[in-house]
């Protein structure tokens, strides 16, 4: 499975960030029953990685990742536990040193054109973020001057901003606590 293209094709990376463990698997769960095709869980809720093992047992198939990885030892303990691909906030060195020695997926955080390139020069796939504050001409500029770099927007984007994002050329988009809104309406989980 290239998870990356997964990510790609499903054009929204879900991103679970919660106050619990039981509340990250019940998110999980609703999503999954909606039809996300993966999902991402943050080292920055409590016990993610017993909400890691209740997810997989829920669905082996589904890509699961571990974001908010900012460390070598929270990218090493993600990938002991299972995590199909790492995310970080920004640019991270140790955490990448990690994903390569494992031959885990790393989607590389920045913010800046100069931290976007070096992520797309190594070949990566880079996220955007905090993609809000720079919105979808933020996106338009620096793949401008990056044509054809794979880039995750991720950050206070609504669910209904989404399709703006996908115009803009994100290769994908991370929705996170929009996706818990009650009343929220579930994305196409699919570009095809």
């Amino acid at each position: 499975m290239n998870v990356l293209a997964e990510i790609g094709r499903a054009g929204v990376l879900p991103v679970i960030r919660r106050a619990s463990a039981d509340e990250a698997v019940t998110l999980c769960t609703t999503l999954l029953d909606l039809g996300a095709p993966v999902l991402e869980l943050t080292a920055t809720t409590p016990g993610w990685p017993d909400v890691l093992a209740s997810v997989r047992a829920l669905a082996p198939a589904v890509p699961l990742g571990v974001g908010t990885v900012t460390d070598a030892r929270t990218a090493r303990d993600a990938v002991a536990a299972g995590a199909d691909f790492l995310v970080s906030p920004y640019p991270a060195d140790a955490v990448r040193a990690v994903a390569d020695r494992a031959i885990v997926p790393f989607v590389e955080g920045g913010f800046t054109p100069g931290e976007l390139a070096g992520i797309v020069r190594r070949g990566g796939v880079a996220k955007l973020f905090p993609a809000a504050s720079g919105g979808p001409g933020h996106l338009r500029a620096v793949l401008d001057v990056l044509p054809g770099a794979r880039i995750i927007p991720t950050g206070g984007i609504a669910v209904a901003d989404v399709p703006a994002w996908l115009a803009a050329g994100a290769f994908a988009v991370g929705v996170g606590s929009a996706l818990a809104d009650a009343g929220a309406a579930p994305p196409a989980w699919s570009r095809r």
